[in-house]
């Protein structure tokens, strides 16, 4: 079973059975669902509904399905075409629409898709109303328009400039001094939109590119996760030098990836730190509160606090992640998989946004790139996991980890989110699949050596509990 519906949207494989895989009767359905929730939620709104897209393979077909719909219900739908997922939460406050609908599985292979779901202010949907969604899919309570009040359809391909000059126009992002430094960069756009608009960006900093994998086919060169074991093409050609900087994106362009002038990564945790430390060392006048969630970097709260602000973690989870921010008053925050957050923006995981600022600091710090990197504390995580029989009580033995480190001197325990146990020099973070029989475990140390060790104790000890 390949169709997954959650609070954030629906995602699955093209083709197959219905209920099983993403197909136009279940887009249909959950678009309804979605064009529903927001007719109640915004009875009083401006009836539109931005659209925009990635350019998978199955983009087109979906796209014609969810526009077809939203008219249906009685929405107009102003089509923006080929768009990253920022552009697309952008279109939405600038056009002044009741929400929108992004049609993107973000790094997932090729064969995937899905819809994302925006409201009013071009940000993600919260639990609460994600939940009301899928309650409305299920119950298929659904009434469309009737011939009279079908909903009409525009074209607006202006957003993608419009987004770029909302980035050139921030307060952090020095034009000047980027286009002075005559930088050299390869950027890895996996053949989607980034192919499209980081061009239009970089362009309008005065930096020199070459782009590879730059035709928006939808047809990726290589599984489209920002990691480093799917980016040896990039990482190849930067060591062949004659470049300052690598840039990897996304298929949908709200992650993003560096990688030094020497082809070694910079480290995908490492570019909200990066952006972060630039930030907090250039805000006057505001709270330097950053938040990224539990199994993000411990690097950023050692920047925080260097520059003399508050860290603070959030739930796994974009929507946790800015829920987090607006509560501390963060000015900046993010993911650890190379997502930036940044307030004098928007509320959305955006790599224009971080490309200009990491270009900004770099800039003014006159250094390489691999000695910006050296500049921070240095951190491993490891990545593993449990399997789990299906009558496994995973509650019941996160409850039990959680009770062992409870109360001991030196060590903090967050269970705002699965279970994290936090060491004076160390962390781990067990997290329970909500689509598989097994407990994700994330760990964090000084090397990669002492992560995995931390993980193989803590597993061992819920192996134990079996």
């Amino acid at each position: 079973m390949t169709l997954i519906k959650s609070i954030s949207g629906i995602r699955g494989t093209i083709g197959g059975a219905t209920g099983d895989t993403l197909n136009p009767l279940d887009i249909v359905k959950f678009v309804t669902a979605y064009a529903s929730f927001i007719r109640k939620s915004e009875p009083q709104g401006s009836n539109k509904i931005v659209v925009g897209r990635d350019a998978r393979i199955s983009g087109e077909m979906v796209k014609n399905v969810v526009c077809g719909t939203l008219m249906g219900y009685g929405f107009d739908v102003v089509n923006i075409g080929l768009a990253t997922t920022p552009t697309t939460e952008l279109a939405v406050r600038m056009s002044g629409a009741d929400g929108g609908i992004i049609i993107t599985a973000s790094h997932n292979p090729r064969q995937w898709n899905a819809l994302k779901l925006l409201n009013r202010e071009g940000e993600f949907l919260n639990k609460e109303e994600g939940n009301e969604v899928l309650r409305i899919a299920e119950a298929e309570d659904f009434e469309y328009a009737d011939v009279d009040h079908l909903g009409h359809y525009v074209e607006d391909n202006t957003f993608n400039k419009r987004h770029v000059d909302s980035v050139l126009a921030l307060q952090l992002v020095d034009v000047e001094a980027v286009k002075k430094a005559n930088y050299r960069v390869c950027v890895d756009a996996i053949n989607s939109v980034g192919g499209i608009i980081l061009p239009q960006l970089l362009d309008a900093l005065g930096v020199r590119y070459e782009i590879l994998n730059g035709e928006p086919t939808g047809d990726f060169a290589h599984n489209p996760e920002p990691l480093e074991k799917n980016l040896t093409g990039i990482m190849d050609k930067m060591r062949g030098g004659g470049f300052d900087l690598g840039i990897v994106v996304d298929p949908d362009v709200d992650r993003l990836a560096f990688i030094s002038e020497d082809g070694t990564m910079f480290g995908e945790e490492y570019t909200l730190v990066s952006v972060a430390d630039y930030v907090l060392e250039n805000t006057k006048g505001k709270s330097l509160n950053t938040v990224s969630n539990l199994s993000s970097t411990r690097a950023l709260r050692d920047v925080t606090e260097k520059h003399g602000g508050n860290y603070a973690a959030a739930a796994v989870g974009e929507v946790n992640v800015t829920t987090k921010m607006k509560q501390v008053g963060a000015v900046i925050g993010g993911e650890g998989n190379g997502g930036v957050i940044y307030p004098e923006s928007h509320y959305g995981r955006d790599a224009l946004v971080g490309i200009a600022l990491f270009l900004s600091s770099l800039s003014k710090k006159g250094c390489k790139v691999s000695e910006l990197r050296a500049s921070f504390p240095s951190y491993s995580i490891a990545k593993n996991r449990i399997d789990l029989t299906a009558s496994t009580d995973v509650d019941a033995i996160l409850v039990r980890i959680k009770e062992m480190y409870a109360g001991k001197e030196g060590i903090d325990v967050n269970d705002i989110d699965g279970v994290k146990i936090d060491f004076p020099d160390k962390w781990v973070h067990l997290r329970k699949s909500n689509t598989e029989p097994i407990i994700r475990v994330y760990s964090e140390a000084v090397t990669m050596e002492a992560a995995d060790e931390l993980a193989r104790q803590i597993m061992q000890v819920v192996y134990d509990m079996q």
